[in-house]
């Protein structure tokens, strides 16, 4: 462990060494809005009657390095607000340090013509990135009123999902295991409630959502397809603020106030708490009683979400954020499945930027826990407990054109889960590991027309004993101001498994393992050593842009899975092995359109895709194999402010694969053990032959519209009353969601489903 972090020290001192200081120095600091204290994103930052220009990021932190010796005029501008401009001076290898605050204005600015988002896309290099913002979430028609970033998910390029009850998402071909989703930097392993519309995050208090599809560089590890990484705002740092909502699907509450108020020059701190409660079990009995299992049963999801977080940020623009969480989720079906899952957690981040050097140092210490339990009928029960103990620290040094970023990261897991399959095989496991990983991602723009982004990262498994370094490497390049080419690619690892089995009734149950320490089956049939899930990612494409608010994007992707670990469930003798192997291919083309002005918001997606998996056996597609997926999202603002909008969004997807029913049986269990009388005995349960070709049928299409009607009425500066009436699957396509096999009946997903809901912002 010393000997990482030493050999990433070096790694930084020998960057900042090469690049030189004599006669030049570096010009940085924050932009926030003057009233509340909230960051500026995105704004233009210039060295006026110089070429030297940049964009706030999410922080509002700004960089200029390389920058000449002497005096000049930084300049601040953002659309709706007026144009800031301070004196700075640079001195040879000095640092200067401005922060700016800008002030609301009434007067667009019209001779900004410059995109930030243009200006971003030059300079980085983006490639299977998706960047998402809260306004963004909100263009969607909200189901139950309540706009969600998984219903946002849904409508990206190669993001595929299996339905509105206990659906997940597979990401360009990986499973949900496969892909990371972060809070705040903590991993949190199961983000979306049983019903199919809502995750456990509040719209509220996201600041932006980064969305890396694959080819994502040296920063993420330890998973093998795709990363969501969500970061959460501050509290008003200014007043108390805070939302009051209800509507047929759930209540929330938000508060949000100072405990140290912001002024220019001066540190602030703030609190932020959320909670939210489903009530969708009980109103749906006279509400959606059409939509129910039973009269009695009601639509039988119920969660509750809490958050908090305080944070303090100083003067110079360092920050500490401290935040918990707690999230609950159940589905009791007593026809099918009870469910129940926690996930809570906690921990701190920061952020500190030294005033007389030039690096910028991030942190993050925390813990994440993740429970679940099953029962089926006529089945044993299932329980699955994970927990993740996460330290990391991160450097970031900005050059001339250039930023180098390295860091390290130690988790410590612990996994317990215990299974039983149909034959009585038992398989149990509780386990502690370590992870440890060491990065560094360089990124270079060359004459402003290339950008590199050469990365590695170094990987050790503690429980396999498993050294694994993986080279990152993205490059772009800016054809003309329009038209840019990119490409990007590496290897990653994971040790952690999923459970989930395509032939369970009701995919709800995602039961964690570390990699096994039992003997693993290859495709071949051998026994290896080798238990660490890989994948190799290879991504290109081109973005153009058609006028200034048109933007098209074209990428084509391919993912080689050429080991995947999978859990043995039909495990028949104690001597089978408790785990075995597969291999896996992903590929396909994704196109994406944005059209967006002050009034309108357009996306449109076309997704193409083949995703299979090869058992040693047959290559087969895999369940969310969904080869044409076309999503359509439309937003309209009827008036000037905003405060009246209609959305609308279509979806349709074609089938998912199964696996045929080839016979029945009748099913002996053999209760009284050696003293059945398989003679005589007439069984009740049903065995199910299947087709030896796996998942050679296809289920129907899937598609759906759903549309939403937004109006605020302001009552004050600061407090208003929104109304939102929206219509889930509008046109009630009855959308199938599994077909039971025994009972010989078909269920679908959730037909047409009306609601109005009502937020008092204040």
């Amino acid at each position: 462990m010393r000997i990482l972090i030493q050999g990433l020290s070096i790694l930084g001192f020998l960057f900042i060494a090469s690049m030189g200081t004599a006669q030049e120095g570096t010009v940085r600091g924050h932009i926030y809005d003057k009233n509340t204290g909230e960051p500026i994103i995105y704004s233009n930052m210039v060295l006026d009657g110089t070429t030297y220009g940049t964009n706030s990021d999410f922080e509002g932190f700004f960089n200029f390095s390389g920058i000449p010796v002497g005096k000049y005029i930084l300049t601040g501008t953002y659309l709706g607000y007026d144009t800031i401009s301070v004196e700075v001076e640079v001195k040879d290898g000095g640092i200067t340090n401005k922060t700016l605050y800008l002030e609301e204005s009434s007067v667009n600015l019209g001779v900004v013509n410059i995109s930030a988002s243009r200006e971003v896309a030059r300079t980085e290099v983006q490639i299977s990135k998706i960047q998402v913002t809260p306004k963004q979430i909100k263009a969607l028609p909200s189901t139950g009123g309540d706009a969600d970033i998984v219903q946002y998910l849904q409508v990206l390029p190669g993001v595929i999902s299996t339905g509105d009850q206990g659906g997940q998402l597979f990401i360009r071909g990986g499973s949900p295991v496969q892909n990371k989703i972060l809070l705040d930097g903590l991993t949190i392993y199961n983000p979306f409630h049983s019903i199919g519309f809502y995750s456990i995050f509040e719209t509220e208090i996201i600041r932006n959502v980064d969305v890396l599809t694959g080819g994502f560089n040296a920063e993420h590890g330890g998973r093998i397809s795709a990363i969501v990484d969500i970061n959460t705002r501050e509290g008003n740092r200014s007043r108390v603020a805070g939302q009051l909502s209800a509507s047929p699907f759930m209540v929330k509450a938000l508060v949000e106030t100072p405990i140290i108020k912001f002024e220019e020059g001066k540190g602030s701190t703030s609190l932020i708490l959320t909670a939210k409660k489903s009530i969708i079990d009980q109103t749906s009995k006279s509400l959606y009683n059409y939509a129910t299992p039973s009269d009695s049963l009601g639509l039988p999801f119920e969660f509750l979400d809490m958050y908090g977080k305080l944070s303090m940020i100083t003067s110079n623009g360092s920050k500490f954020n401290f935040f918990g969480f707690n999230f609950a989720d159940t589905y009791n079906n007593p026809s099918i499945a009870k469910i129940d899952w926690t996930n809570y957690g906690g921990g701190t981040n920061f952020t500190l930027v030294p005033t007389s050097s030039g690096m910028i140092l991030g942190g993050l210490i925390g813990f994440s826990e993740y429970a679940v339990g099953l029962k089926e009928d006529n089945d044993n029960p299932r329980s699955s407990k994970i927990r993740e103990i996460t330290v990391g620290l991160d450097f970031t040094i900005f050059g001339k054109d250039s930023e180098f970023n390295y860091g390290f990261d130690v988790k410590g897991i612990r996994t317990d889960f215990n299974f039983t399959n149909p034959f009585g095989s038992q398989l149990e496991q509780f386990q502690n590991t370590t992870e440890i990983a060491g990065f560094f991602k360089y990124r270079k723009v060359i004459a402003e027309k290339l950008i590199i982004e050469p990365g590695l990262r170094a990987q050790f498994y503690a429980s396999q004993a498993k050294f694994s370094p993986e080279p990152r490497l993205g490059i772009k390049f800016n054809a003309t101001d329009k038209l840019r080419f990119k490409a990007a690619g590496g290897l990653y690892t994971q040790n952690l498994m999923s459970t989930s089995n395509e032939r369970d009734v009701v995919n709800l149950f995602s039961g964690f393992l570390s990699g096994p320490e039992s003997s693993v089956v290859d495709t071949e049939g051998n026994l290896t050593t080798d238990k660490i899930q890989k994948a190799a990612h290879a991504v290109a494409g081109v973005e153009v842009d058609i006028t200034d608010n048109i933007q098209i994007n074209v990428e084509g992707y391919f993912k080689d899975f050429n080991q995947l670990i999978i859990v043995n469930r039909n495990k028949v003798n104690a001597t089978d092995p408790d785990f075995s192997t597969e291999k896996g291919e992903a590929y396909g083309v994704d196109f994406s359109l944005k059209y967006e002005t002050s009034k309108w918001y357009l996306w449109s997606t076309y997704s193409l895709g083949k995703v299979t998996r090869f058992d040693g056996e047959q290559t087969f597609p895999t369940v969310f194999d969904r080869r044409h997926n076309v999503n359509f999202l439309l937003s309209y603002n009827i008036d000037e402010a905003g405060d009246f909008q209609v959305s609308a969004r279509w979806n349709m997807g074609s089938g998912f694969p199964f696996t045929k029913t080839q016979a029945f049986y009748n099913q002996n269990l053999f209760e009284d053990g050696v003293s059945t009388n398989v003679l005589q005995d007439n069984p009740d349960d049903v065995g199910i032959l299947y087709s030896d070709i796996r998942n050679g049928g296809r289920l129907p299409y899937y598609h759906r519209l759903d549309l939403s009607v937004t109006k605020i009425f302001r009552l004050s500066k600061n407090t208003n009353i929104e109304v939102v009436g929206s219509v889930t699957n509008t046109y009630n396509r009855e959308n199938i969601f599994y077909f039971d096999r025994v009972e010989y009946e078909r269920v679908d997903q959730l037909p047409i489903l009306p609601s109005i809901g009502v937020k008092f912002n204040f």
